[in-house]
């Protein structure tokens, strides 16, 4: 017999007593049967507020591609917004300088002194904020960033207003702090943006917090100055609101400068603006976010990340130094090649019958409209939804997508082009091939 097995039930008739006591009920509760000295049995009970979160999307779509290709298919994987390109040499090389100079102790919780300032140059620079090193927190990665925030800010009872489509992660974290999200859809025909009249109507006096990004994932949609400065005049009638920006795409935008909402008069000391290393860099395995904002919440937020990671990666804060303080020139070549991509990928995807795509102005994704296929079917499938569209092409076309729903749009789909042309050519011919299958059920029968 195994020193321990786990077994789960929906009811559990044990619980942790000493041999010869009575075992009172548990509900949904895991069972160890276990050698533990002056005990039986003993039983976990995992926490509820597991229930409020979920596996994104994102990844089991992943795992799915994964599972396919482990097999020994040909899968070509668009689910997740992760660059292909190789993190350039001259970071990777700091890092290496960063071993051999014996930076491989515990670093600061809010991060080196020198990262911190050279972020505060990086706003100066890209964005014309100014913030002090105490303004700034380094986190292991952008993910951890947003949760800092969201859990310092968000108790129960509390609103936090949240743009349609949006990225995975916001909803989870806001109803794992206690919060309760409130959408407000971003359609289509509006480039899956929000106007300030929507927002004014989803503000209320329990509204904490607002959640949105620009460039925007799942859609590529970006916020102009003249859109950012409506909803900022909106903040500023409601001083209870506190703006957490996702600018985690900043340096893939093929519309030229990046705006931050924070620019507008009476709003930086209210923005808290998330950014990071992963997409800008290609650094998504190194590990690093940042957010800058009122001293008080960075304080807060430094204290909360103490108990949870400390500081980030020492390696990779050094190596970020460098990021931050050389030429942006790589990062430059991969917004061009990300432009070509997304032309070509637009392009073939329009000429698809039933296909509805706005122009994604940033980040390597688009995000058509794929309900138009609703109620067809090639005879041995159906397609009812979304999530019935990508299990649909992921079997039948080997394409693996993410279903909209996971992003707040049950319409549409989405697809990743941070990969090779090869690939995207590929992808595209498959789903044009697959998609041309498919009939409205009624001509089948």
């Amino acid at each position: 017999m195994p020193d321990c097995f786990f077994v789960t039930f929906v009811f559990c008739p044990f619980a942790r007593v000493k041999a010869g006591e009575p075992a009172k009920g548990r509900i949904s509760c895991s069972i160890s049967r276990a050698r533990v000295k002056g005990y039986k049995y003993y039983y976990m009970k995992l926490a509820q507020r597991l229930n409020t979160i979920a596996e994104p999307q994102t990844i089991k779509m992943a795992k799915m591609s994964r599972e396919l290709k482990a097999k020994g298919l040909d899968v070509v994987d668009l689910s997740l917004g992760e660059p292909d390109f190789a993190t350039p040499a001259h970071i990777s090389l700091a890092a290496v300088a960063a071993i051999d100079e014996g930076y491989t102790k515990y670093p600061p919780v809010a991060g080196f002194p020198e990262l911190r300032k050279a972020i505060c140059e990086k706003f100066k620079r890209d964005n014309n904020l100014e913030y002090t090193p105490e303004q700034v927190l380094v986190s292991t990665g952008a993910k951890q960033s947003l949760a800092n925030v969201i859990l310092c800010l968000v108790e129960e009872g509390d609103e936090v207003v949240i743009p349609t489509p949006y990225w995975v992660t916001y909803s989870d974290l806001v109803r794992l702090a206690g919060g309760t999200p409130v959408f407000v859809r971003g359609g289509i025909e509006n480039d899956f943006k929000i106007t300030p009249e929507q927002l004014e109507a989803a503000i209320t006096p329990n509204t904490r917090l607002f959640i949105f990004s620009s460039p925007c994932n799942p859609t590529g949609s970006v916020y102009n100055k003249e859109e950012l400065k409506g909803l900022a005049d909106v903040f500023l009638r409601h001083p209870q609101v506190t703006v957490l920006s996702d600018e985690i795409y900043e340096y893939i935008n093929f519309i030229g400068k990046h705006e931050s909402i924070a620019q507008f008069e009476g709003m930086q000391e209210r923005t808290v603006i998330v950014n990071g290393m992963s997409k800008g860099y290609a650094m998504t395995g190194w590990r690093l976010g940042y957010i800058a904002g009122a001293k008080e919440l960075i304080t807060a937020c430094e204290k909360l990340q103490s108990q949870f990671t400390s500081g980030a990666n020492s390696i990779t804060q050094r190596a970020a130094i460098t990021a931050l303080l050389s030429d942006n020139g790589p990062s430059m070549e991969m917004q061009k090649a990300y432009e070509v991509r997304r032309d070509f990928v637009l392009e073939k995807l329009n000429a698809i019958p039933g296909m509805k795509l706005n122009n994604p102005q940033g980040a390597f994704y688009v995000f058509p409209d794929v309900s138009a296929f609703f109620g067809m079917s090639d005879g041995e499938t159906t397609i009812n939804n979304a999530q019935d569209m990508s299990i649909y092409l992921l079997h039948k076309g080997l394409v693996t997508t993410v279903q909209g729903d996971a992003f707040g749009d049950g319409n549409c789909i989405r697809l990743s082009y941070a990969t090779s042309m090869e690939n995207l050519e590929k992808a595209v011919q498959r789903m044009k091939d697959t998609l041309g299958l498919l009939q409205p059920v009624a001509q089948l029968q």
